[in-house]
């Protein structure tokens, strides 16, 4: 299929050949039928695109500091290709989009096949959509009016926080086309519009459908033309829906508010507000969040968990529901708004010159009669009779900056790259000279060629995939955690005991160059030792999936596991009991500000600290080993300082143990031999753990058999 995309790196706008995305649980697959540029927030997106380094930093002051602070922990080369990897990551455009379901998936009751539907869908031949950001169409709202959706949605929900009432008077601020929607919604809800822009056909427009609509070219006061029509009072409310950097416009609309009056802003602009502003009138002021309340909740969004209609009335869904309605009752019409009907295929049309462009709303028409693919064939390589052929399931920031560029430096041969979507697999595809794109991860498992599957979807999909894959007959490295679950860890074991081929875990700070030669220097003793290793893991919100106990597991069976690992490494030996405290008075069990204990059955003790709440100009990860009236103290994989030690201080650019891990699990499948890490070593990390939080939970030291 087609998808229209940006490239942020070269500025270029691409109509890419994707992938068909793969129906998830809880979601629908829509061929689209028409989508709608929005004109303001993608000219945004395009124009950053075409922007260079420079001129991307100063519109990202905030990230710059995050970059400067990176290189001043991680270095010069290692923040730079960070950078450059999210700059490679392309961007889809478009959210307003109609079509017909092709799949339901599971546990969707709503829709079926047949149903037509607006979405929040990119400019794409198929959408694969969440089925709370989806609604059905009335039989008589055409594909053409019903893609106006949630452009309306938009400018309803800005409607919803002002809270007009009848007969109020408000001002709608930018007469493009959330604008205009919004202005006709207020007309409907009883309320005198009155409408600013600089563009004489949407004040046209505006003018048509009964708005008292002004162009401020004309020499007109904003202010005092509102003052005049309201008896000097000022208007009631005033939604804030243009897109411009000045800070005159929220000075303007506070000037021309009546005394307790309430702006809401939609658009984009500048907010330096002056206090005196809003001082003497006490405006309220308050910033609109997209479609309506659900925006932005993994849980309301990807879950499908809704809000109860008698505590949250009008979610993002049911205001999708409003339009739609709206337009079935002819209480909104959109038809004055389209300027321009394009094909796909002319999409250069649109984005060729967006800066210049008039247009007020241009629709995408889509007629493609191709059958749709789950893969597609990027390079034809030659994989027969070879071993270590690789097929990667996720494409992910991790795979993308870390996985791929240490395969390629060993010159691995993939055939396949997976991911649910499509878009991201087939850019790394062409990047990295892959084979093939796919958005059907069983395709890999099918394929005889592939004798090695490299996992790094989300923690939850770590444990089945694994099942699958082992019973495929295939050998797996699977990214950190394992499994999340005790039950899914004895599956694995199981599973584990039928099959002939390897399972490797992403433990790869045992691979590193200073562990190596910490290692070294420690003369693989199996004394006891004392290990101190501290992660200063920086915030992460508590919204974000990893501290979803059935999504990411937390972050100390998520992330913590990876030095627990690395402990058993130095330690030579097992664990055989944890315990663990955690920061606050009633800490949770996805606390990522722990400290965690860990006794071996050598003797060795070992104190993992992993924090959340340190300052991120400090080193992230540090280690300390004591033996034998010895010390080695490691500082964030770049220095060694040794105490005991003769002449054996080290120091290396940063490197985490990726590339050598993926060298060593490489030439294991192809030579055969030992796994990199024993199977009976990552169970024990992985029990570990799960007793990590069991310890949390009672208070005590917990056995790990």
């Amino acid at each position: 299929m087609k998808q229209i995309i940006q490239d942020l790196k070269k500025g270029d706008t691409i109509l890419e050949e994707v992938p068909v995305p793969r129906v998830k649980s809880g979601s629908v697959l829509i061929k689209t039928t028409r989508s709608l540029v929005s004109l303001g927030t993608e000219r945004m997106l395009v124009e950053f695109g075409k922007a260079n380094f420079i001129q991307k930093a100063k519109q990202q002051p905030d990230k710059v500091k995050m970059v400067l602070d990176k290189i001043k922990t991680d270095g010069l080369k290692p923040t730079l290709n960070s950078v450059f990897n999210k700059l490679n990551q392309p961007l889809p455009l478009g959210y307003c989009n109609v079509g017909v379901v092709e799949a339901v998936g599971k546990g969707v009751l709503e829709f079926k096949v047949g149903d037509r539907v607006a979405s929040n869908g990119n400019h794409a031949e198929y959408v694969m959509i969440p089925q709370n950001l989806a609604a059905k169409i009335p039989d008589n709202v055409t594909d053409e009016e019903a893609v106006f959706t949630v452009i309306g949605s938009i400018g309803l929900q800005g409607i919803r926080l002002l809270n007009p009432t009848f007969g109020e008077t408000i001002v709608v601020v930018g007469l493009g086309l959330i604008g205009l929607v919004t202005a006709e919604l207020l007309q409907a809800n009883g309320c005198t519009v009155i409408g600013f822009d600089f563009d004489a056909e949407k004040v046209r427009i505006a003018k048509e459908k009964g708005i008292i609509a002004i162009n401020p070219g004309d020499g007109i006061n904003q202010v005092k033309f509102v003052e005049s029509l309201t008896n000097e009072v000022g208007a009631d409310g005033v939604i804030i829906t243009a897109s411009n950097k000045s800070d005159e416009i929220i000075s303007q609309s506070a000037n021309m508010c009546r005394k307790r009056g309430r702006i809401i802003l939609v658009g984009v602009i500048g907010l330096n507000i002056s206090r005196a502003d809003f001082y003497e009138k006490e405006i309220s002021f308050q910033v609109s969040c997209s479609y309506g309340p659900g925006r932005y909740d993994e849980s309301y969004e990807q879950k499908g968990q809704d809000y109860p209609i008698g505590y949250v009335r009008w979610t993002e869904k049911r205001n999708f529901e409003a339009v739609l309605g709206a337009l079935s009752k002819r209480t909104l019409d959109v038809k004055p708004l389209i300027t321009e009907r394009i094909p796909l295929s002319d999409y250069h049309k649109v984005y060729g010159d967006m800066k210049n462009s008039k247009s007020i709303a241009t629709i995408l028409e889509y007629n493609s009669t191709e059958e749709p693919k789950s893969t597609i064939t990027i390079n034809d390589n030659l994989f027969k009779s070879t071993k270590g052929v690789i097929g990667v399931i996720g494409a992910g920031n991790f795979t993308s900056a870390t996985i791929l560029p240490s395969l390629a430096k060993i010159k691995a041969k993939i055939k396949y790259i997976a991911s649910s979507g499509g878009l991201s697999s087939t850019t790394l595809a062409k990047r990295y000279q892959i084979s093939n794109s796919t958005s059907d991860y069983k395709e890999i498992l099918k394929d005889e060629d592939v004798d090695l599957v490299i996992i790094t979807t989300r923690h939850d999909m770590h444990a089945s995939m694994v099942l699958e894959t082992l019973k495929a007959g295939k050998s797996v490295f699977v990214e950190k955690p394992l499994a999340l679950t005790e039950s899914e860890l004895l599956e694995i074991i199981a599973e584990y005991s039928k099959q002939k081929v390897t399972l490797s875990v992403g433990f790869n700070r045992r691979f590193a160059p200073l562990a190596k030669k910490m290692k070294t220097l420690l003369k693989n003793d199996n004394t006891p030792k004392n290990i101190i290793a501290t992660m200063n893991a920086g915030f992460i919100p508590k919204d974000v999936w990893v501290h979803d106990m059935e999504v990411g597991g937390g972050r100390i069976i998520g992330e913590a596991c990876h030095y627990m690992d690395l402990c058993s490494y130095f330690a030579e030996s097992k664990i055989i009991a944890v315990c663990m405290n955690a920061m606050g008075v009633n800490p949770e069990e996805n606390t990522d500000n722990a400290s965690i204990l860990l006794k071996y059955e050598n003797g060795t003790n070992a104190v993992i600290n992993y924090f959340s709440n340190g300052n991120k100009g400090y080193s992230k990860e540090r280690i300390e080993i004591y033996s034998q009236e010895r010390t080695l103290i490691m500082d964030n994989w770049r220095k060694l300082k040794t105490y005991g030690f003769k002449g054996a201080k080290a120091s290396s650019k940063q490197d985490k143990g990726h590339f050598n891990q993926f060298n060593e699990l490489i030439k294991q499948q192809k030579e055969g031999g030992k796994p990199i890490i024993a199977f009976e070593d990552i169970i024990n990390t992985t029990k570990a753990s799960f007793a990590a939080i069991t310890s949390l939970k009672q208070g005590k030291w917990i056995r790990v058999d």
